[in-house]
């Protein structure tokens, strides 16, 4: 049974938030790694220029110099994003990362863009998955000789939430990795649905939207490489993931691709429930909270701190508000929020994988610190 450790959000004169941080990765273990002299990625989102529900660099700052006083060569990183933004290249990417706080004056190390200028900057891993041979993996992730996660949790529309194994799956994989991803989970367009508005069509990277003669949104498939994009832009639910076989083998292939990032390496996880907006990091923008703030938690076992936190957002009282439109005298106490969001997505299909590849267990104990 794996150990996952949790903090909550109280706080008092002599004990901040940042404190109770390094005290809970202490208390998880996170000192039995020896850290002296070796290259450790620090895997963050930088968040999209736009959304402020992304984790504030303090926290990582705070990480970042208890890894350097055990003489860790400390780096903070991502992969480039296969879609149109800020963060598709390493330029655009690493200002993208100084705005929103991840500068040297808040956080003392370097920022480096994972896969490299162009995206194509990565190693091909062995994993000898159901579903991938091998992972493309951003080399600076990949080279690296220790891996610590800081993630953000959240709701996710292509695989109902995000947190360590989509951070570390989905995040380290290069352009290509990342089309290799979501390849098999193309959506659909409900044209009942569509109203025209073309935002669809305008953020979509691949070119495979255009409005038909109908004035309604059509994709070519032969152009779609499936990342999600139009779900997330559809303010309508006109773009929807379609619930079958093929869309759960996104989350398995996040599975096997995070399997990879950490493959005979050292690795430690930290979570935030904080900010719990419905949507990924990605996206310029970010939706009310559906969840009141809960706590940080950590564990090495990223299949068990996944698993920790739906179960803690799972008991959590919804947010009157926000996307979750509560029914009248029901606040989701005890209910799959995730479901509520993206009644397309499983994301019980990701872990139930990653247990059976040997990434880790669903099975926890919690300890709260």
């Amino acid at each position: 049974m794996a150990e996952v450790y949790f903090t909550d959000l109280r706080a008092k004169p002599g004990r901040s938030l940042l404190d109770k941080l390094e005290i809970l990765v202490r208390k998880a273990g996170i000192e039995r790694i020896d850290f002296a002299g070796k290259f450790t990625a620090v895997k963050i989102h930088f968040g999209e220029p736009g959304n402020l529900a992304y984790i504030r660099p303090n926290y990582a700052a705070r990480l970042v110099r208890f890894l350097q006083s055990k003489q860790a060569k400390v780096f903070l990183t991502d992969s480039n994003t296969l879609y149109t933004g800020r963060r598709s290249n390493a330029v655009d990417h690493f200002q993208s990362a100084m705005e929103n706080g991840f500068n040297p004056i808040a956080v003392p190390c370097p920022v480096i863009i994972a896969d490299g200028l162009k995206a194509v900057e990565y190693r091909e891993i062995p994993v000898g998955g159901d579903y991938c041979r091998t992972a493309k993996i951003g080399s600076a992730i990949a080279d690296a000789d220790i891996i610590v996660s800081m993630n953000h949790f959240k709701g996710h529309e292509m695989t109902g939430f995000g947190g360590a194994l989509k951070n570390l799956g989905m995040g380290s994989a290069s352009a290509g990795g990342k089309m290799e991803l979501h390849s098999s989970s193309q959506p659909v367009i409900d044209a009942e649905v569509c109203t025209s508005c073309g935002q669809c069509v305008k953020y979509c990277a691949s070119k495979a939207i255009a409005l038909n003669q109908q004035k309604k949104a059509a994709i070519d498939y032969e152009k779609c490489v499936g990342c999600g994009q139009c779900v997330a832009v559809c303010q309508y639910e006109a773009a929807q993931v379609v619930m079958d076989d093929i869309s759960d083998v996104i989350n398995y292939k996040i599975a096997e691709y995070t399997l990879a990032v950490v493959k005979e390496k050292p690795h430690f996880h930290v979570s935030f429930i904080m900010n719990v907006s419905p949507l990924c990091d990605c996206w310029g923008h970010n939706d009310a909270a559906i969840i009141p703030d809960i706590g940080i938690l950590a564990s090495f076992d990223p299949v068990a701190l996944d698993k920790a936190c739906v179960d803690m957002v799972t008991e959590a009282v919804a947010v009157g508000g926000s996307r979750l439109e509560l029914p009248t005298g029901n606040d989701l106490r005890g209910e799959d929020k995730f479901e509520h969001l993206h009644p397309r997505t499983n994301w019980r299909s990701g872990l139930e994988h990653a247990v059976k590849i040997g990434l880790g267990s669903m099975e926890y104990k919690l300890i709260t610190v």
